[in-house]
C-alpha cells in the first residue's frame, strides 16, 4: 500500500529549527570561545541530565512530524492510473502507537483496569444484569480476569524492570568502554565512573538513564495489553494523548520563541545603537503593545484567525491541515506580540556595547553603520538571545497549556496538554472521579517544563558570567543574615 507525504506548516517550521541547530552544533565545533561554554554546560550535572530527558521528548517530537496520509485500495469503477487517499493523516509516530490507536474503547476505564468505569446492562447466563463491563481491548487476553489479572500485570510489569536494568547495564558499559583509553582500562574507568571522577558528569547521566529506563520499562511491557492510563470519554487511550501532545508543545514553545527573535533583535539593536527618535520611536512601541493584556490581545487575533479558516474551509483537504495552520499562525501571534522583553535587554545591552573603545574606533575608521552592527554588535548580544529563548520555551509550554484551558488555544480536534486538562474540569467533578487524563498531562507537562527550565539554568550559568557570581553571592548574604 502507497502513502501521500503531507507536509504540514508545522512540520516545516520543525525540521527547519532541526537542520538551524545542526548547523548551529557545527558552529559550536568550530568556535573555540562558543565550545568552551557549552562545554561547561554539559559539565552541570542537571543540565546534563535535563538535556537526556529533553533529547527523548524531541526524539517523540520528530517522529510525529513526519506525516502521511494512506493509499485507498483500488475499486471498479475507478479512472485508470488515479490513485485516492485516505482523508485521516497519520504520522510515524501514529505507526509506533498503533496498537494503542486500535485499542479504542467505548468509554472511560481506569489505568490497568479490564473492567469498564460505569456500570451496563450485561447479559450474565441468559439474564439482564447491571454490572461493571469487560473492556473491548483492556485485559482482553485474560480467561479468569479476577485470578489472572494480578499476576499478569505483575509479571509485565518484572519484564518491563528487567529490561530497563539491562538497558541501564549496557548504557554503563558502553560509557566505561569510552572511558577506558584515557583512563587506563576498562576497570579503572568503571570504578571512575562510578566515583564521578569523570570530565563530564557521567554518573549522573546514568542515573537519568536509569530512572527514564525504570519508569518507561514498565508502560512499554504494559502497554500493548492494557490501558496503562486509562481511556477517556470516548475510549481513546490516555497515553496515546499524552505522547501526541509532546509535539503540540514542542511547537509552540520552540516555533512561538523563534518568532520573536526578528522584531526583538533588530528593533533592540536599533534603538541602543541609534539612540535619539529612532530609540524612542520603539520604546513607544513596544511600551504601548505591554501596557495591553497579553491573553486579550492573543484571544482577539486567535479569533480572528478562526473566522478566517470558518470561512475557507475549501483551502485545506483534511482537517488537520486546518488545525495545524491554527496552530502555525498562534505561534505567530505569541511571537508578535511577546517580543518587549527581550528588545529591552537588547537594547540596554547595545547602548553598553556601542560605547565600548572597539565600537568607537570602528566607527572613527568610517566604517559602516550596517556593518558595524553586525560584525560587533549582534555577535556580543547573542548570549542574552540565546538565554531568553531557552528560558522562554518552558514559559510557553505553560501559556499554550492556559489559552487552550480558556478556550483561545490549539484547534480541539489537536491533542495537547492544554486540551487534556480542560477536558479534565468536568470529568474531576463528576463521580466516580476520572482523574488519570489530567494526572498524565500534568506529569508529562511537569516534566518537559522542568527538563527545560533546569537546562535554561544551565546555559544562562555558562552564558552569563553574572548568573554564576549570583548563587554564591546570595548563598554567603543568607549565612551573613542567619549569623
Amino acid at each position: 500500500m502507497g502513502f501521500k507525504l503531507v507536509l504540514l506548516w508545522t512540520d516545516v517550521a520543525l525540521w527547519a529549527l532541526f537542520a538551524a541547530l545542526l548547523v548551529y552544533v557545527l558552529r559550536v565545533r568550530a568556535q573555540p570561545t562558543l565550545r568552551a561554554n557549552w562545554v561547561k554546560v554539559l559539565r552541570d550535572p542537571a543540565a546534563l541530565s535535563a538535556g537526556f530527558v529533553l533529547m527523548l521528548f524531541l526524539l517523540v517530537t520528530a517522529l510525529d512530524s513526519v506525516h502521511f496520509r494512506r493509499a485507498l485500495p483500488t475499486s471498479e469503477g475507478m479512472p485508470a492510473g488515479a490513485q485516492f487517499y485516505d482523508t485521516r493523516t497519520e504520522s510515524v509516530l501514529d505507526l509506533v502507537l498503533a496498537r494503542q490507536v486500535a485499542m479504542r474503547e467505548t468509554t472511560y476505564s481506569r489505568p490497568l483496569s479490564y473492567l469498564g468505569l460505569n456500570k451496563e446492562s450485561i447479559e450474565v447466563d441468559g439474564a439482564l444484569t447491571r454490572d461493571f463491563p469487560r473492556l473491548q481491548h483492556g485485559g482482553a487476553h485474560l480467561q479468569q480476569p479476577e485470578q489472572e489479572w494480578a499476576v499478569d500485570v505483575t509479571r509485565r510489569a518484572f519484564v518491563g524492570v528487567a529490561g530497563a536494568v539491562v538497558v541501564t547495564l549496557l548504557a554503563a558499559l558502553l560509557m566505561a568502554a569510552g572511558l577506558s583509553r584515557g583512563h587506563g582500562g576498562l576497570g579503572r574507568a568503571w570504578r571512575d565512573l562510578l566515583a564521578d571522577r569523570t570530565h563530564y558528569p557521567l554518573r549522573a547521566l546514568l542515573l537519568t538513564i536509569g530512572v527514564s529506563a525504570l519508569l518507561c520499562g514498565p508502560v512499554i511491557a504494559l502497554m500493548g495489553h492494557y490501558h496503562v492510563f486509562g481511556t477517556d470519554r470516548t475510549g481513546n487511550d490516555v497515553l496515546y494523548q499524552a505522547l501526541k501532545s509532546v509535539r503540540t508543545a514542542f511547537v509552540i514553545g520552540a516555533i512561538s520563541t523563534l518568532a520573536t527573535l526578528p522584531l526583538a533583535l533588530v528593533l533592540g539593536i536599533l534603538a541602543g545603537y541609534f539612540k535619539g527618535w529612532v530609540d524612542e520611536v520603539i520604546q513607544y512601541i513596544y511600551t504601548t503593545l505591554s501596557s495591553v493584556p497579553n491573553v486579550l490581545l492573543i484571544a482577539a487575533c486567535v479569533l480572528m484567525v478562526q473566522v478566517f479558516l470558518d470561512k475557507n474551509p475549501e483551502l485545506f483537504e483534511t482537517g488537520v491541515e486546518r488545525s495545524d495552520l491554527k496552530m502555525f499562525l498562534l505561534c505567530v501571534i505569541l511571537g508578535l506580540t511577546g517580543w518587549a522583553g527581550l528588545c529591552r535587554l537588547v537594547r540596554g545591552e547595545t547602548l553598553k556595547l556601542r560605547e565600548l573603545d572597539y565600537v568607537q574606533a570602528a566607527t572613527a575608521f568610517g566604517v559602516s553603520d550596517a556593518r558595524i552592527m553586525a560584525r560587533h554588535i549582534v555577535p556580543n548580544v547573542m548570549h542574552l538571545v540565546l538565554i531568553t529563548v531557552v528560558l522562554s520555551f518552558s514559559e510557553l509550554i505553560l501559556y499554550e497549556a492556559v489559552l487552550t484551558y480558556v478556550g483561545v488555544g490549539v484547534d480541539p480536534s489537536m491533542n495537547s496538554f492544554g486540551g487534556m486538562i480542560n477536558l479534565a474540569r468536568s470529568e474531576m467533578s463528576r463521580d466516580p472521579v476520572v482523574w488519570w487524563s489530567f494526572a498524565a498531562a500534568f506529569g508529562f507537562m511537569v516534566t518537559l517544563v522542568l527538563a527545560a527550565n533546569l537546562f535554561a539554568d544551565g546555559v544562562r550559568d555558562a552564558f552569563d558570567p553574572r548568573a554564576r557570581s549570583l548563587r554564591p553571592r546570595v548563598l554567603s548574604l543568607l549565612k551573613k543574615t542567619k549569623a
